[in-house]
């Protein structure tokens, strides 16, 4: 009897990214998040099968030069952008963020609840554990949907998860015939990472 296929899938938060209103799906990287993407690369470069990535300018510069070093093909999805808060710039952005984490099923005008973008999220990955069998992926996506999609495999991934995390982050999730069997976190912040994410914009999230 043969082994259930395992499917490995690195999920990357994307670099430091300045915030720019009404800019979400055009912002690049800041020198801090180049240069933590050089060091995503370096660390992932020897793992990537095959890299997939939200449309999104910080998440594809964060994991683009994985797919380079690796020869891997570069896929992008629109289901892995990030979740849309809303139409427009919102004032309170915790207390925005804080209301969809409690009301998934809510959302802001113009936006996106937590159980849509959760729901094409998983879908998405779904589609890349069914797709590579037995291989390593690399997506490149943003704090919000993988914490959302990692609450769908485990209820503990909520609000505090998300407001932990860092710039970049990377978590390892494997998957064994399809179902999520564990995440751990294979990233170690510099001290600088650490410093930049305590004190940035909460909207640069």
């Amino acid at each position: 009897m043969s082994a259930p296929p395992t499917t490995v899938v690195s999920f990357v938060r994307h670099a430091h990214s300045p915030y720019v209103p009404d800019a979400e799906r055009t912002r690049g990287l800041s020198r801090r998040g180049r240069r933590d993407a050089a060091r995503v690369t370096a660390r992932l470069a020897d793992l990537a099968d095959v890299v997939a990535t939200s449309p999104h300018e910080r998440a594809r510069a964060t994991v683009e030069g994985v797919a380079d070093a690796a020869d891997a093909p570069l896929i992008v999805d629109e289901d892995l952008r990030e979740r849309e808060l809303a139409g427009s710039h919102v004032d309170d952005f915790e207390q925005a963020v804080e209301h969809l984490w409690a009301n998934p099923n809510a959302s802001h005008p113009g936006g996106e609840s937590h159980a849509e973008a959760q729901a094409r999220g998983v879908a998405a990955v779904d589609r890349l554990v069914e797709a590579y069998p037995d291989r390593h992926v690399v997506v490149g996506t943003h704090g919000t949907l993988m914490a959302l999609v990692f609450n769908a495999y485990d209820p503990r991934y909520g609000h505090e998860f998300w407001s932990g995390l860092t710039m970049p982050d990377v978590y390892e999730v494997t998957f064994v015939d399809g179902e999520a069997f564990s995440i751990a976190r294979t990233w170690t912040p510099d001290e600088d990472d650490r410093a930049g994410d305590a004190n940035r914009d909460p909207a640069e999230r």
